[in-house]
């Protein structure tokens, strides 16, 4: 969610940070290499590439993180690695198959769910959303021109709602962070900032709440059923749910936290726990790495969505880096030290997602050959301060 982390950044500029004490843990696992002469090369290249994702993913932590948690996989094998700490004040390490929150990374699963019921003829890319949710007339402007799959690309012209929320100190979200939030109110709060052009694009996670009731008012169920059916007990995501207005996180998960001005100086409030429907369709769900890499992988071959319909969300419309639920990174990976070779230019698919005290990014090649998933917990003033060392480590995980 772009406009939320703008919105903490923004709130956060200025006051002093808290001096706290935490000792770094850093822990990696690599799928074993066969120790036989044959292998001596691999195994080298193989353990200085995985020095390199420890150096990589420790640089998060040296940039502002708390903790963080990431799994690479490629045509070689899987590496999982962490840094930091679990919770602020302990030597706890992170869990290396620790949970989330997801963020925006949900939209891509609501993607997925809707284009299957185009594919099933109970939903049209060109439905206009004032026929899917009548109610949406007297609410969303344009509601009858809006189609869905101008909400999936964000090119609706709808607004946003998340500057509208109490984030303005960061403090105030605490008296709301139990509030369970009807999507409807969240879209009116949308429906009051002035429309773009529709066909261009600018973000919205109020389309991604309307996407959640159409699925509803279309299948009869709730949107958080159809992709646990649909997309996580059909790929065997266990460590994956929706949860609803469920606070917990139920597993071994890092804490998050909110930045708070106290009498000047800056104190972090443990949000890990919190009503996640402010965030609803376009952001509750809880994952882990690997359950990530897994649905991107298989949404990737083809096997969560027709392929002949999978092109919406791999091809973003013009002006854009984001198809539908999907987003397009293009990296330029510079040749080995030596070598001859120009820099290559590698094409990923994935998402990314805030939630509030996590932020996630979830990326694989278009080739599919390599995946990498990671998780962190923001601190401090700054929130941007880890967005470098995330691009390093997505390009050394991603760049051959």
């Amino acid at each position: 969610m772009p406009t939320l982390r703008r919105i903490l950044a923004a709130s956060t500029a200025v006051g002093t940070l808290a001096a706290l004490a935490a000792t770094t843990a850093t822990t990696a696992t690599a799928s074993p290499t066969p120790a036989t002469p044959a292998v001596d090369a691999v195994a080298t290249a193989s353990a200085q590439r995985s020095a390199g994702l420890q150096q990589a993913l420790d640089a998060i932590v040296a940039a502002g993180a708390v903790g963080t948690l990431a799994e690479v996989r490629t045509d070689r094998g899987t590496w999982r690695g962490t840094s930091g700490v679990a919770e602020l004040g302990s030597t706890t390490p992170v869990p290396a198959r620790g949970l989330f929150r997801a963020g925006s990374i949900t939209k891509t699963f609501l993607a997925a769910v809707v284009l299957q019921l185009v594919a099933e003829h109970e939903l049209g890319l060109d439905d206009h959303l004032a026929d899917l949710l009548p109610q949406s007339g007297g609410v969303v402007p344009g509601a009858e021109r809006i189609t869905v799959r101008q909400l999936l690309t964000h090119t609706s012209g709808l607004g946003d709602f998340m500057s509208d929320l109490p984030l303005r100190p960061p403090s105030a979200f605490l008296a709301v962070r139990w509030k369970t939030w009807d999507p409807w109110e969240l879209v009116k709060l949308a429906s009051a900032h002035p429309t773009t052009t529709p066909g261009q694009y600018h973000y919205s996670n109020a389309g991604y709440l309307l996407l959640g009731m159409v699925v509803e008012r279309v299948t009869g169920h709730s949107y958080g059923s159809e992709i646990q059916h649909r997309v996580i007990d059909r790929l065997g995501l266990h460590r994956t749910t929706m949860p609803g207005t469920d606070p917990v996180i139920h597993g071994p998960h890092p804490h998050g936290y909110l930045p708070v001005e106290d009498n000047g100086m800056i104190r972090p409030v443990d949000l890990t726990e919190l009503n996640p429907s402010v965030f609803g369709a376009a952001g509750e769900l809880v994952s882990s790495t690997s359950d990530l890499n897994r649905f991107f992988a298989a949404l990737l071959y083809g096997k969560v969505v027709r392929r002949d319909l999978l092109h919406l969300m791999t091809q973003p419309p013009e002006g854009s880096t984001y198809g539908a639920g999907l987003r397009k990174r293009t990296l330029t990976c510079a040749a080995p030290a030596g070598s001859n070779r120009p820099a290559a230019h590698v094409t990923a698919y994935g998402n990314d997602g805030d939630a509030l005290a996590y932020l996630s990014y979830s990326f694989t090649t278009a080739d599919r050959r390599r995946q990498v998933t990671v998780s962190l917990t923001p601190w401090g003033p700054d929130r941007n301060s880890t967005d470098s060392a995330v691009d390093a480590l997505i390009e050394r995980a991603l760049c051959p």
